[in-house]
């Protein structure tokens, strides 16, 4: 049997699994790096978070991601040669962190990356008949084995979309099995760049689970935090925004837009 299909094989098989989870988001802060162990399956499943870290990108970082992010025309080449540049980086920063945590590589089964989300284009937004939903997430997986050594799981948007979803939001499948209550009913809201929320009934069943984005988060914040209050390039602590007053005008030009009036679809996750 080939190692590596072999060693998947021996993890699929035993009792816990210790993961690594990478997560660069539309902010393009940094990038968080999540060492977790997992136990059990479907709804039994138990997660224990080991290590955590947010290792920040230097500015030239996001220039050069900026120079592509939610642009219909861009350079092709500088698209192509960013995949694997942010893979080896990510992989460089993997093995960073587990360096100053003291974790061999050789301990953690598998490496799962989300990549850097550099345009988005479900349906609702693109309203081309003869397509369906899209997105691309750069950030190259390979790059990130190679680098570091481990088996990398990516493209998991890529597989949400393949299945039905619009590839975003994506978290509802981890916060039903990690989150929902045997009684009470949750909401989970996650402000990213894109805020959405996650509605999850008691009785840990699928029916009934609920997700959809809300609108803008951070994208937009930082976006005019780095125009109004250079160099800043996100408001620390939400310091900027506590100070400020709302323009009631503003606020009702955005509350007519017909987003809001939209029906929200829902992705239930498939539990096995």
């Amino acid at each position: 049997m080939n190692a590596y299909v072999e060693k998947l094989h021996r993890i699929a098989s035993g009792p816990e699994r210790t993961i690594i989870g990478l997560m660069s988001g539309t902010s393009m802060d940094g990038l968080d790096i999540a060492l977790c162990r997992f136990r059990g399956s479907g709804t039994g499943t138990e997660a224990e978070i080991l290590e955590f870290t947010t290792i920040p990108f230097e500015e030239h970082v996001k220039d050069e991601v900026r120079k592509v992010f939610a642009r219909r025309e861009i350079d092709f080449q500088h698209l192509t040669l960013l995949n694997a540049w942010i893979g080896d980086m990510h992989g460089r920063l993997v093995l960073q962190a587990l360096d100053s945590w003291g974790v061999s590589p050789d301990s953690v089964d598998a490496v799962a990356s989300h990549g850097q989300t550099v345009f988005h284009a479900p349906k609702i937004l693109h309203g081309l008949p003869d397509f369906g939903n899209a997105t691309l997430q750069i950030g190259d997986g390979d790059h990130i084995a190679v680098r570091t050594g481990i088996i990398t799981l990516s493209d998991f948007r890529q597989k949400h979309i393949a299945a039905g979803g619009e590839g975003a939001p994506l978290a509802v499948y981890g916060d039903f099995l990690l989150f929902s209550h045997p009684d009470r009913p949750r909401i989970l809201l996650n402000i990213g760049g894109i805020a959405n929320f996650t509605y999850l009934p008691g009785g840990k069943v699928a029916e009934g689970v609920f997700v959809t984005d809300t609108g803008p988060g951070n994208t937009l914040l930082d976006a005019a935090t780095r125009s109004f209050f250079p160099p800043k390039s996100f408001d620390e602590d939400g310091k900027l925004a506590a100070s400020g007053r709302i323009w009631p005008e503003l606020l009702n030009a955005l509350k007519e837009n017909s987003f809001l009036e939209s029906r929200p679809q829902n992705h239930r996750p498939r539990v096995v």
